[in-house]
């Protein structure tokens, strides 16, 4: 049942919030190279809740994002459309052993998984190191990893949950594909690529002290 109501979210809510991102937030999509035909993996940077639908909505595809336990349990309608979305559960405090045979299984039927490697909200760039999980599920499916750089979405809908007015925009770099790389070689590749278009636009971020959603440690 699940499956079969996402496979309905998707065909029905990116054209809409393309639509309305366009009209109440200026919103911008751009594509430095074709996409890669799926499975692949998604990687984005991580300033809201918004990341995911907007990132989705671009693509034209079904995605399903690892998301945080955190999300689950604390309203039904949030559960419903992350369930409704395919999310994949994932623990902040333990080894994601469920999670990751999840996305793999995923990768292997064709799918594409998205992944936000700093692993929480921040309002800035830089202020976590990004993890490797996204490089690794891209080295053991042997697909590919697709950049992408969030921007604008801190300031909508940041770390303080209010919403405000701001144009924005994702970018979807050039696919990186792992035959030659390893995991720290590719997240290298990734991290470079997306802090170099968020240096474009540094009004984008929030404003504020630097600081995560959750920090670990």
């Amino acid at each position: 049942m699940t499956k079969v109501r996402s496979k309905r979210v998707w065909v029905g809510s990116p054209p809409a919030l393309r639509g309305l991102g366009r009209v109440a937030f200026s919103l911008r999509y751009e594509y430095e190279a074709p996409l890669p035909a799926p499975p692949f993996v998604v990687a984005a940077n991580h300033y809201s809740h918004f990341d995911s639908p907007v990132v989705g909505a671009g693509l034209r595809l079904p995605i399903r994002f690892l998301a945080l336990e955190d999300l689950f349990g604390v309203n039904r309608l949030l559960d419903w459309l992350v369930t409704g979305y395919g999310a994949i559960p994932t623990p902040r405090d333990r080894h994601p052993v469920g999670a990751t045979r999840t996305a793999l299984s995923a990768l292997e039927d064709g799918q594409v998984v998205g992944v936000f490697p700093e692993s929480t909200r921040v309002s800035h760039w830089g202020v976590l190191p990004p993890k490797r999980g996204a490089a690794w599920l891209a080295l053991r499916a042997g697909v590919p990893l697709v950049p992408t750089a969030v921007i604008g979405t801190g300031r909508v809908f940041g770390l303080e949950n209010k919403l405000q007015r701001h144009p924005l925009r994702v970018i979807y770099g050039k696919a990186l594909h792992p035959d030659t790389e390893d995991e720290h070689a590719l997240m290298s590749k990734w991290s470079d690529w997306v802090g170099s278009r968020l240096a474009d636009h540094p009004e984008s971020e929030a404003e504020g002290p630097r600081r995560a959603f959750w920090a670990e440690g």
